[in-house]
């Protein structure tokens, strides 16, 4: 078998495309963990690309770190072969299409220069749309033109081809459309004919600055307010373990689905299995065909792969801890991203409780919100998701997204405003939706667990001391969900306000111990059931989804939904069309959350995280007698007299207990890698 692992081979290559840590089945740790059987065998998954055969197989290689033997498991975990055409668009093929652009506009360079500038023949830079085509087997992409400026992805200058590029031979590419300045043409040729005689709209070239450059208007003349441990840092972290405040758990980043826990546990009990990241999607509208079809489902393309370095005091408080990940996914050796998770004791800067007490006893109690951040950041072209696990001091977790970076544009043609708002000299921000699937595997005192909602409805009661008048009282209405198509609860249907994961045990007040999903969201519309597209996203048709687990339904997505998007390799509704009953099960949530983006002109020069995100938050609902956060020694408890002591207030002798931090000196090697400089060590 024939492999090459250099990136600028043929597509037509066999290629090693990825290797990655294969997950353990659950029955196997949890035997492991907490009834002392023997420890899971490590595996990889290793993903091969096979050119001349036209297909895709992953194996999975075992035991590590010696392996002798390998498995191939494509059939047993897709139910189907993979195509060839299912790839991403790796390394080798984005040089190829590359110079095939670059090919393609030399004949067109009259036409560039007096269009776009001189010299922007050899000088422009492309978005691709995804998927490639309109149905399986199609890879044929409309790329868009743009300047090759900072920020280029709004910078599209009107101009966009559609290139079929299915074959693994390069040199049968070929051209099938062109639009420029909103008009189509069938060929390079008929478009420089029609431009040289005069027959068609110009686009005239105006310099102009560069509206998305990122360098500050303003000189820095001063450093903000700084986070710093007035004691030492309170959590601790070895290997892949993290202990904090009554919290542990254990971490890892997938290449492909990014940031993802295990084996979360507070004050000694498990509380989550697994929360990780599944899928990050965005549907767009526009009037012209580079966005017009595009569907972005950001895990085939890598979540975690792109979790580049994190600069200190911006992406992360200074004093953080930093962490390196390694991956092999499209690239010659292992990668190392530098400082690419970080974790950091955040204060919210708001009490976590607090009563004050001027009637009767006069008291004051307080704590602090103090709680722990594992994050990382994703740059997926032109997005940036900020990722966020938070542990709060009362038994809460929350999964969190937050994005930023440049929106995707388009050029303005004539139809274009009901797809968007322009921003910038003949650009349109483009209508789009953002969802984000969570997986949620909780177990609640064991893995026997149950599926609760909650919620309220007014009742018209008479009154028992006057029962000739009635009165409408809110009443609280309890229900068990017994099967997993009952209990995928549809995004355009009414949702209960509470949504729980239970166990059968009880707390001291005789109530079920749960934990509650509270998800904020803020989305859009799913996409039609209709299209054939809508089965590689079908997670985002449920706010939630609670399933029974299962070791073969690990992911909401795969590798290949971008490419193969009309045949997916992971069709998540069917995870629901058996309908298994969940009472008494092993059960797992998965979740979206999200929002709509209408662009607008303060999206220029990059989109703000204030407003644009979601998530969800797992919060305990009758699992403890009391809220745990009474035991954190954050406490704050003041008397009439006692405002000094720090018997009871650690702040009171905060001044004389603590000095100016001494930090380390700032660095970044982000752009090591991309300068050519090997990251491999």
């Amino acid at each position: 078998m024939n492999i090459s692992t250099h990136s600028t081979k043929s597509p037509f290559s066999n290629y090693l495309f990825m290797i990655d840590l294969s997950l353990p089945k659950k029955g196997e740790v949890l035997g492991y963990l907490d009834a002392k059987g023997p420890k899971p065998t490590r595996e990889a998954t290793a993903v091969v690309f096979y050119g001349a055969q036209g297909k895709i197989k992953e194996f999975v290689v075992g035991p590590l770190p010696n392996p002798t033997y390998i498995r191939d498991v494509t059939l047993g975990k897709y139910n189907m072969e993979i195509p060839l055409t299912a790839r991403p668009v790796h390394k080798s093929e984005a040089i190829f299409l590359t110079t095939f652009i670059s090919n393609v506009l030399k004949p067109l360079s009259k036409l560039m220069d007096e269009s776009f500038g001189p010299g922007s023949a050899s000088n422009v830079s492309y978005t691709e749309a995804m998927p490639s085509g309109l149905k399986s087997g199609d890879r044929q992409s409309w790329v868009g033109l743009t300047r090759n400026v900072e920020g280029f992805y709004i910078h599209h200058i009107g101009f966009e081809l559609l290139i079929n590029h299915q074959s693994t031979d390069f040199l049968q590419w070929h051209v099938v459309k062109l639009i420029y300045n909103g008009q189509y043409f069938d060929s390079v040729e008929e478009l420089k004919q029609q431009y040289e005689a005069g027959s068609l709209r110009k686009i005239v070239y105006k310099p102009q600055p560069n509206y998305a450059s990122l360098k500050p208007k303003q000189r820095p003349t001063g450093i903000g307010p700084q986070q710093y441990y007035a004691q030492g840092k309170r959590f601790s972290i070895y290997n892949n373990h993290v202990v904090y405040m009554g919290w542990s758990f254990a971490f890892g980043l997938s290449p492909l689905s990014g940031m993802r826990i295990f084996d979360v546990r507070f004050r000694g009990e498990r509380i989550i299995y697994e929360l990780s990241i599944q899928e990050a999607m965005s549907v767009y509208g526009s009037t012209t065909p580079n966005l017009m079809l595009t569907k972005y489902l950001d895990a085939s393309l890598g979540i975690g792969r792109f979790a580049y370095e994190l600069v200190k005091g911006v992406d992360c408080p200074y004093s953080a801890t930093y962490i390196d990940t390694f991956h092999y996914l499209d690239t010659e050796l292992p990668r190392r991203l530098k400082n690419s998770i970080c974790i950091f004791e955040h204060d919210s800067g708001r009490p976590l409780r607090r009563h004050f007490s001027e009637i009767g006893d006069h008291s004051y109690g307080g704590l602090s919100n103090s709680a722990l951040v594992f994050r990382t950041i994703s740059a997926i072209a032109n997005y940036d998701y900020i990722w966020d696990f938070i542990f709060y001091q009362s038994g809460s977790v929350e999964a969190k997204v937050h994005a930023t970076g440049y929106i995707a544009a388009s050029f303005n043609v004539n139809g274009s405003f009901p797809y968007g708002h322009q921003v910038a000299e003949n650009i349109i921000g483009n209508i789009h939706t953002h969802f984000i699937n969570f997986k949620v595997d909780m177990d609640v005192l064991g893995v026997k667990n149950v599926f609760q909602t909650k919620d309220m409805e007014f009742v018209n009661m008479s009154l028992p001391w006057m029962p000739k008048h009635h009165a409408m009282i809110p009443h609280l209405v309890e229900k068990q969900v017994k099967t997993e198509q009952e209990a995928a609860l549809r995004y355009d249907a009414k949702t209960p306000r509470y949504l729980h994961i239970a166990s059968n045990q009880t707390n001291r007040w005789g109530h079920q111990r749960s934990y509650r999903l509270q998800v904020t969201s803020f989305t859009g519309d799913h996409l039609p059931e209709s299209q054939p597209e809508e089965k590689a996203m079908s997670w985002a048709r449920y706010k939630v989804a609670i399933t029974k687990h299962k070791d073969t339904e690990q992911t909401s997505g795969s590798l290949y939904n971008q490419f193969n998007i009309w045949t997916p390799a992971v069709y998540f509704s069917k995870y629901i069309e058996d309908n298994e009953n969940i009472e008494n099960e092993d059960l797992v949530a998965w979740v979206t959350t999200g929002f709509l983006h209408i662009p607008h002109a303060e999206d220029i020069p990059n989109t703000v995280t204030v407003g644009n995100g979601g998530g969800v938050i797992l919060r305990p609902h009758n699992y403890f007698d009391e809220d745990p956060s009474i035991h954190s020694p954050d406490g704050v408890y003041i008397r009439p007299g006692s405002e000094q002591s720090c018997d009871d207030n650690r702040m009171a002798c905060l001044a004389q207990q603590t000095c100016t931090p001494v930090l380390e000196p700032f660095t970044y090697q982000g752009f090591r890698f991309h300068l050519g400089q090997n990251q491999g060590d």
